[in-house]
């Protein structure tokens, strides 16, 4: 699990306020997680963790995915 401590800070990252700068943060995170698994190769189960908590963010509720902005009212 020591493959994580790189990987939960991004769970943690604040989106922005400002609706013109997520492409650029969905594309930092993108290329941060691109970078990690390449550089590091974390373990099959570091990566299940990871990618079941993101999915469970995403799909929790409007507005929590780190991907993608919640849509207007």
């Amino acid at each position: 699990m020591y493959c994580l401590q790189c990987l939960l800070p991004v769970l943690l990252l604040p989106k922005p306020t400002n609706p013109a700068l997520m492409e650029t943060h969905v594309m930092f995170i993108v290329l941060y997680l691109i970078g990690f698994f390449l550089e590091r190769k974390p373990c099959t189960i570091c990566s299940l963790v990871f990618l079941t908590a993101v999915f469970l963010i995403c799909y929790s509720g409007v507005g929590n995915c780190i991907f993608w902005e919640k849509p207007p009212h």
